[in-house]
């Protein structure tokens, strides 16, 4: 079992993920502890201008990979539905993704066909054996949340060969403590702010708890909110890391909680 893998594996403690869009984002979150760090596909794509999952964006998730792969914490990749219908070419994704160091991928179905995606998961296990597939099902994202889709679509993929899988949208309590009794791999679900807590889906036996591209959009949030308190001539509530701290996050030589010094800067 991997260290990434492990991490699933923890009944009392499931895997906390946090999801980062850049350089930046990651090493601070990092250095709030987190062993491992998920990027967010969203993210990635509207920082370039593309819709979420565009295949355009499969070479800027893959240049955020080469920068974050080989830092000191564990680094998986929302992969979206792997940039293309062709199994091959997704393992090719996922061989190059390994190569840079990324420990995991998440893979998603968007409801296409159960076959096709079951073929991209043993695709991408065959090409890069230990990298931690988390395998999405989007029946409580796109569809209807009908349950008995769920788990025959998640009983498909760890038939294909996922570490993991992921239900995004789900946040009935009855319906995650149903899945997690018929499944023989670990149960991601996204938070919700209006969904269980942490505690509650520890309890219910969720072992992985993403975040997706909540911290992202929270993020733009409070920039749209300063800039209005600016503007209407108050002053902006909140906390802002200093120009000191992003510089240090944005350096590239390891993780410290403590902000590289300044250097002297040219005229």
């Amino acid at each position: 079992m991997t260290a990434f893998a492990d991490l699933h594996h923890r009944p009392e403690e499931p895997l906390l993920l946090p999801n980062a869009w850049d350089h930046a984002s990651a090493t601070a979150l990092a250095g709030q502890g987190f062993r491992a760090i998920g990027t967010t596909s969203l993210a990635v794509a509207a920082a370039v201008g593309l819709p979420d999952g565009s295949p355009a964006t499969r070479e800027h998730t893959l240049r955020l990979a080469l920068t974050l792969g080989k830092k000191p914490f564990l680094l998986s990749v929302d992969a979206a539905d792997g940039f293309s219908d062709d199994p091959e070419r997704v393992a090719e994704l996922a061989r190059e993704l390994s190569v840079v160091g990324a420990a995991g991928i998440n893979l998603e179905d968007g409801l296409g066909p159960v076959t096709l995606h079951a073929r991209k998961i043993a695709a991408v296990k065959s090409a890069a054996p230990d990298l931690f597939v988390n395998a999405r099902t989007d029946t409580y994202w796109l569809g209807d949340g009908d349950l008995s889709e769920t788990s025959a679509r998640l009983d498909a993929y760890q038939q294909a060969g996922a570490d993991g899988v992921f239900v995004p949208g789900l946040t009935d309590p009855v319906h995650i403590a149903a899945l997690v009794k018929r499944l023989a791999v670990p149960l991601n679900i996204l938070y919700s702010p209006t969904g269980p807590t942490v505690p509650h889906l520890t309890d219910l036996g969720v072992r992985r708890v993403s975040l997706g591209s909540l911290l992202y959009r929270r993020a733009l949030g409070a920039a749209l909110e300063t800039l209005a308190d600016i503007r209407a001539g108050r002053s902006p509530q909140g906390t802002a890391p200093s120009y000191a701290e992003v510089e240090g996050w944005a350096r590239r030589s390891g993780i410290s909680g403590t902000p590289a010094r300044p250097e002297a800067k040219s005229p």
